[in-house]
């Protein structure tokens, strides 16, 4: 059995996660911003399907993307200088997180990206705390990702893509104006080959929470980033 959360009683404490599956932590509780930050601040985050309780989880090992270690291969390189799109950050949040739910994806039926939980986010994006990045062609947003900020971490959440590369395009933007702003890490949660290959790799939940807890008390101000923050060409 795992704990259920009452009201504003507070997370259970990380090495009561289980360990199959991997990480879920406790039930319940709700997805107001004051909840997801404190979650998001301890290594926690939710995860659950449509007719689901509210699932938390902590996996050990937690994937993450170092901004300076994002792999770029010869093929993304040469798209990258190309530069026949556009990326734009927090442009257009709630068309990124609603084709996050809505865009097929091999081997998945349906969305974990429930209404309540768009709804949840966008209320983070209003606070100046969750952000998008975003890719588009000729006028047409293509792929993109989005992510909470706190302090000089960035959780990751979801990405989709409707044209070959354009997720791939968004997170290189995003590693790099990172890697510009002094941030120091990109939470991926869980494992997964497209990940990997760019860069990603797992680190034991102890280290993640020794760097998180470094990362999230340097100072930063809150609020939309620069639409064109992230255009600068690629050598």
């Amino acid at each position: 059995m795992i704990p259920w959360l009452e009201g504003k009683s507070p997370f259970p404490p990380l090495d009561r996660a289980l360990h199959e599956p991997n990480g879920l932590l406790c039930a319940g509780g709700d997805l107001t911003p004051q909840r997801l930050l404190n979650a998001y601040q301890h290594g926690i985050f939710p995860w659950y399907s449509p007719g689901e309780p509210i699932l938390w989880w902590s996996p050990d090992p937690r994937t993450v993307l170092f901004p300076k270690e994002f792999h770029i291969s010869r093929s993304l390189r040469r798209v990258l200088r190309a530069q026949r799109y556009q990326v734009r950050l927090d442009s257009d949040f709630a068309a990124v997180i609603h084709a996050c739910a809505t865009t097929p994806r091999a081997g998945q039926h349906g969305t974990w990206l429930s209404q309540e939980m768009q709804h949840a986010y966008w209320r983070l994006f209003e606070l100046g705390m969750a952000h998008s990045v975003e890719t588009w062609v000729s006028g047409r947003l293509v792929g993109g990702l989005y992510g909470v900020a706190i302090g000089r971490m960035f959780y990751g959440e979801s990405m989709f893509t409707r044209l070959t590369d354009a997720s791939k395009i968004a997170t290189a933007h995003l590693a790099r104006y990172l890697d510009e702003e002094g941030f120091g890490m990109i939470d991926c949660q869980m494992k997964t080959p497209h990940l990997a290959s760019l860069g990603a790799r797992e680190i034991s939940r102890a280290v993640f929470i020794d760097h998180l807890r470094g990362l999230i008390t340097l100072g930063r101000q809150h609020g939309r980033w620069p639409v064109d923050a992230a255009c600068s060409a690629w050598n």
